[in-house]
């Protein structure tokens, strides 16, 4: 049992939250933006780090012996 779910779960956010953070930032569409938020911009950002989060604990997590 090798893989470790964090992996495909922290690169298919870290790639959908850059897919849309970079959509955000190259549109400005007056439906994007609510309250002056850029709605696409934050969520994309938000996803991002959450992915990266993941990705760092699969790399953190595979220098622990296992059962530790």
């Amino acid at each position: 049992m090798g893989l470790d779910i964090r992996w495909p779960i922290g690169l298919m956010f870290t790639l959908i939250g850059a897919l849309l953070a970079g959509f955000g930032a190259v549109v400005q569409s007056d439906h994007a933006i609510s309250l002056g938020i850029n709605i696409n911009l934050v969520w994309g950002l938000i996803l991002l780090g959450f992915g990266v989060l993941m990705l760092l604990g699969a790399a953190k997590g595979k220098d622990k012996p296992p059962g530790a």
